[in-house]
C-alpha cells in the first residue's frame, strides 16, 4: 500500500474539485442525482442566474441564493402533536421540500420542489419562458416556476388538484388580513364550515355525504358569485374574498381529513393548528418575496385532460411532469374524503384518470400504455422544436410482474416503456438519472428522471 497516495487522495474534496470556490453547495446534498443536477446547474447558470434561481447552491461569492434564504429558519410550523419522525423529516429536508406554499397540503406522491427547480434550470428555462405540467397534482411545478419568473400552465383531471394548486399559487401574493382575522374568530369560522361543508367523523374512514354541486356552493351567495367570475379580472377586494375563502377551505379540508384518520385531537384543535401553520408558511414566503423583490410569474391552472391539450402546436418552452406510476397509487382513493366534500363523483372521475381505468391489472396496464401514448403525442405536438420534456416516473415491479407473468427483477421499467413511446413521437432521450425513493420502498425503490428533446427537424 502506498500510504502517501492514500493521504493525498483523502485530502482532496469532491465539491472543491467539481465547483469553483465562490459557489458553495447547499448543506446535506446526500444523493448522487442531487450532485449531478448541481454539476449541470454550475455549467449552465451565470452567477446572477444562480443567485436568483439556483437550487443546489447556498452562496455565490458573498451573496446568498434566493433558494437558501427561502428555506432557512423554521420551514413549517408543525403542530405540537406531530410525530418526531415527521419533525425530523422536515429538519433533514429543509432545502428540499416544505418551503414556500408547497407545504400547505399533504399530498401523496408529490416530488421535492428543490429537484423541480434544478430540473427547470437544467432544461434551460429562463424567466419569461413557459413551462407546462400536464399532470400537475399538487402544483409543485407551477409554484416553483412562478417564484423563478417562469410562466406556467398546469392541467389535471381532478377538480381537487385544480383547487389545491390555485390556492397555493394565490397564497404567494394574497392579502392575509382577513385570514388572520379568521384565526382570531376561529370557533365561528369552524362552525361556519361545519354547517356549510360537513363535519368530520373522528377516527373513521371517509363516508358518503350529501353531494354539493361544486366547491363554490358552500360559499355565501355574494362570494359564490364573485368566485365564478374570471379570477384575473376581479377587483382587489373581490379577489381577497375568494383567496381568503379558498385558503380557509383548504385548511378545513386538511384538518377534517386528518380528524377522520385519527381521533387523537379534537377537530377544532386540528383546524387551529393547521390554519396557524398555513398562515406561518404564507407569511414567511411573502416576506421573502417582498425582501428579494421577486415578481411571481403568471400561472394558469386548468381542470383538463392531458390526452387532449388545448394549446397550439410548438407553443411551449418546456414540459415537466410526473405521470402516475402505472397503478401503484390510487390517487382518488387517497383524495376520496376531499373529493366527496367538494361534491365530486369519484366513480365518474375514475374513468378519466390515467392509471385507474380498467377492471384488472392487465387491462389497467394496457389502458395506461394507450393513455400515455396520447399524452406524449400531445407533449411532442405543443413543445417547441429543440426544447425538452422531462418525465419523473418509477415502477411498481411487484404489480407489473403479475401482469407479465415474470419475476419482479425481470420487469421492464415504466421509464423504459415511456422512452420507447416518446421516441415514436420524436422525443429523443438525452439523459436518464435515477434517485432513491423513501417512504414506499416496499413497492418501489427508485424512480427515474428522463430528459427528452424534441427534434429541430420539422420535416
Amino acid at each position: 500500500m502506498n500510504a502517501e497516495t492514500v493521504i493525498q487522495a483523502l485530502g482532496r474534496n469532491l465539491a472543491e474539485e467539481l465547483f469553483p470556490a465562490e459557489r458553495q453547495l447547499i448543506p446535506n446534498l446526500n444523493d448522487i442525482y442531487e450532485l449531478e443536477l448541481a454539476f449541470y446547474e454550475n455549467l449552465i447558470l451565470s452567477d446572477e442566474e444562480m443567485v436568483r434561481n439556483g437550487a443546489f447552491f447556498a452562496q455565490v461569492g458573498d451573496q446568498y441564493t434566493h433558494h437558501f434564504l427561502m428555506c432557512t429558519g423554521e420551514s413549517l410550523k408543525l403542530p405540537g402533536h406531530s410525530a418526531s419522525r415527521l419533525k425530523s423529516f422536515f429538519e433533514k429536508n429543509i432545502f428540499r421540500t416544505g418551503y414556500a406554499t408547497h407545504g400547505l397540503f399533504p399530498y401523496r406522491g408529490k416530488f421535492h420542489p428543490q429537484m423541480i427547480k434544478g430540473l427547470m434550470n437544467v432544461m434551460g428555462l429562463k424567466p419569461g419562458d413557459t413551462v407546462l405540467d400536464p399532470m400537475m397534482g399538487s402544483g409543485t411545478v407551477l409554484v416553483e416556476a412562478s417564484l423563478m419568473g417562469i410562466r406556467s400552465i398546469g392541467l389535471d383531471a381532478s377538480p381537487f388538484c385544480r383547487f389545491m394548486t390555485q390556492t397555493k399559487i394565490d397564497a404567494l401574493t394574497m392579502s392575509l388580513t382577513r385570514a388572520r382575522d379568521a384565526l382570531v374568530h376561529l370557533e365561528e369560522v369552524f362552525s361556519y364550515f361545519q354547517k356549510k361543508v360537513g363535519q368530520p367523523l373522528p377516527g373513521s374512514k371517509p363516508s358518503k355525504r350529501h353531494m354539493t354541486e361544486n366547491v363554490m356552493s358552500v360559499m355565501e351567495a355574494t362570494a359564490e358569485y364573485i368566485a365564478q367570475q374570471d379570477h384575473r379580472s376581479l377587483k382587489k377586494k373581490d379577489r381577497d374574498t375568494v383567496n381568503t375563502y379558498h385558503l380557509l377551505l383548504l385548511a378545513y379540508l386538511d384538518s377534517a381529513g386528518y380528524a377522520e384518520r385519527s381521533a387523537r385531537k379534537k377537530p377544532l384543535d386540528l383546524f387551529r393548528a393547521i390554519l396557524e401553520r398555513y398562515l406561518f408558511v404564507v407569511e414567511k414566503i411573502q416576506k421573502v418575496i417582498s425582501e428579494m423583490e421577486i415578481e411571481p410569474a403568471q400561472a394558469e391552472v386548468r381542470e383538463a385532460d392531458a390526452r387532449s391539450i388545448f394549446l397550439a402546436d410548438n407553443s411551449i418552452d418546456g414540459i415537466l411532469f410526473s405521470p402516475p406510476y402505472s397503478f401503484a397509487i390510487d390517487y382518488l382513493d387517497n383524495d376520496s374524503f376531499h373529493l366527496n366534500f367538494m361534491g365530486i363523483d369519484s366513480n365518474a372521475l375514475r374513468e378519466r384518470m390515467i392509471g385507474l381505468r380498467g377492471r384488472n391489472l392487465s387491462e389497467k396496464y394496457e389502458y395506461y400504455k394507450e393513455d400515455m401514448g396520447k399524452v406524449l403525442s400531445e407533449c411532442a405536438r405543443v413543445l417547441r422544436p429543440g426544447c425538452f420534456c422531462t418525465i419523473i416516473v418509477g415502477t411498481n415491479s411487484n404489480q407489473l410482474s403479475k401482469v407479465f407473468g415474470v419475476s419482479p427483477d425481470q420487469v421492464q421499467g415504466l421509464h423504459e416503456i415511456l422512452i420507447d413511446i416518446g421516441e415514436r413521437f420524436g422525443l429523443t432521450p438525452i439523459k436518464r438519472m435515477s434517485r432513491p425513493i423513501t417512504g414506499i420502498s416496499n413497492i418501489m425503490r427508485r424512480e427515474y428522471i428522463l430528459i427528452l428533446q424534441k427534434g429541430t427537424d420539422l420535416h
